[in-house]
């Protein structure tokens, strides 16, 4: 019987928070405004900021819209949280918001419904420079949040929730719920994944990660993979989490995996401790927690570990 402790359920009350009922239509006034100046379109307000700082408050209601950041720093701030929802409308056939600008902030927002040709139709994707994600929901898409490369950047997820997304059909590369590329910190806390619909919970590339009080529950996914999957290897921490897997998996040999596609990253010292994880109750499967492909001594502590999980397994390509 996994054990939650209350800190980590007072966090996902607060990350099921944004997912109130949904809200009515924008029925009157500028559907985004900045310091009080009213814009009928996103990029419009995105443009107004240009190369400088701003605030951009979202207002209730259905906004089906997107908008391309290329520079500046830009807070992207629902007026009410878990009643801005951008739904279904991407930008450059990639997500509802598109960043490479200097930076960004994303408060309250629910993305959802975003689907485009390549298959990884995203809320987020996120192509330079640091991100803060918090108190949003990412659902029925195929992809969360997608990053490009930036070493030198940091990837902030927090009190958020992700769910029914990530997909691995019609011949094309897996989408996964959240997936960075080599970024240089990739920090997600008090983060709820559930519901998956293919590929991983969390894929990251990322050279440092902080993955802390987050619960993955995969009771209701379908044809997924991994909870963590850290293809290139990396180091840092992954501590206080909830682990349940699900019944319905592409792949179940492991819930954790590190450097199983390359070893760009090191891996040496990664702590992985103080997390909770199960197998389907009444099932007689067997899997692995921490599957290593990198070779290195990982700094594996205390975890508590339901019946038929392994503790460690050694793997190699």
């Amino acid at each position: 019987m996994v054990r939650i402790r209350p800190s980590l359920v007072a966090a996902l009350l607060i990350a099921a928070a944004v997912i109130a009922a949904p809200a009515p239509a924008q029925t009157g006034g500028a559907p985004y405004s900045i310091d009080g100046r009213g814009f009928s379109r996103l990029q419009d307000a995105v443009d107004f900021i240009g190369e400088g700082q701003g605030t951009i408050t979202i207002a209730p209601g259905y906004h089906r819209d997107c908008a391309v950041q290329t520079a500046g720093r830009i807070a992207f701030v629902a007026a009410a949280p878990g009643q801005a929802i951008f739904d279904g409308v991407t930008c450059e056939g990639k997500a509802a918001l598109v960043l490479r600008g200097a930076g960004a902030k994303v408060d309250g927002i629910v993305f959802q419904n975003m689907r485009v040709p390549d298959g990884n139709g995203a809320g987020i994707r996120l192509e330079t420079s640091d991100l803060e994600v918090a108190n949003s929901m990412f659902r029925n898409s195929e992809e969360g949040i997608l990053t490009a490369d930036d070493p030198e950047a940091t990837l902030t997820i927090d009190r958020s929730t992700f769910s029914r997304l990530g997909r691995c059909d019609r011949g094309l590369s897996c989408a996964h719920s959240v997936y960075t590329g080599i970024y240089g910190r990739v920090i997600v806390t008090r983060t709820r994944f559930e519901k998956g619909s293919g590929g991983h919970y969390l894929k990251s590339r990322g050279i440092m990660v902080d993955v802390r009080d987050n619960s993955f529950d995969d009771t209701q996914g379908t044809g997924t993979n991994y909870m963590i999957d850290l293809p290139s290897g990396s180091v840092g921490q992954i501590a206080g989490n909830m682990f349940v897997q699900g019944r319905d998996k592409e792949n179940y040999s492991a819930l954790i995996a590190v450097a199983a596609e390359e070893r760009k990253n090191p891996s040496r010292g990664l702590v992985i401790q103080g997390n909770r994880a199960s197998l389907p109750a009444g099932m007689d499967r067997k899997s692995v927690f921490v599957a290593d492909w990198s070779g290195e001594a990982l700094a594996i502590g205390a975890n508590e570990l339901g019946a038929g999980l392994t503790r460690f397994e050694k793997r190699s390509n």
